[in-house]
């Protein structure tokens, strides 16, 4: 069974995912206010860079949604305002992360991707994004963020989004 190098409890070759839904229904807590050079800012992303961060956060995760996208379709997705992205930077501007909420069926929000680069793992940054993301999104009064997660995800991904105040409302074994 092929294994992937950066997630080794991971079998891209499984038949089924164990898919979990998470939702949050009430204002997140507040982020703790951070003293460091890294800056948290909702960017509109041209396609390119779009996918080239899509593609550095995504590809140890197996994303593929947006690739698989005609050209014109993401081009029109990212710029008709439907989305919001929170991009995550170092401080000399470099991207390291993201976080994207999809907002067609407002005042139901989904959280659609968000992650960090591998080299930005393992210091708090990736709380820290999603805290700081899911303030500014609540604050336009959404019913209900909701988002999905899988076994191809990050180990730890279910415990962060927990911590962030998402609660489990169903967990399901689906194709891949």
């Amino acid at each position: 069974m092929p294994m992937t190098t950066q997630y080794p409890n991971i079998d891209i070759g499984a038949a089924t995912l164990r898919v979990t839904y998470l939702e949050l229904r009430q204002a997140p807590s507040q982020g703790a206010l951070q003293d460091r050079p890294e800056r948290i800012a909702r960017e509109q992303l041209n396609r390119e860079t779009y996918l080239h961060l899509y593609r550095r956060v995504g590809a140890p995760l197996h994303w593929d949604k947006r690739l698989l996208m005609p050209e014109r379709e993401l081009s029109n997705l990212l710029a008709d305002g439907c989305l919001d992205i929170y991009v995550l930077r170092d401080g000399e501007g470099e991207a390291l992360g993201f976080c994207e909420f999809d907002r067609r069926e407002f005042p139901i929000i989904e959280l659609k991707y968000f992650g960090l680069v591998a080299a930005a793992q393992g210091r708090g940054l990736g709380p820290w994004l999603l805290a700081e993301a899911l303030s500014e999104t609540w604050k336009s009064n959404p019913s209900r963020i909701w988002l999905h997660t899988d076994t191809w995800d990050h180990p730890a991904a279910v415990k962060v989004y927990e911590r962030a105040g998402f609660r489990i409302y169903d967990v399901r074994d689906e194709a891949v």
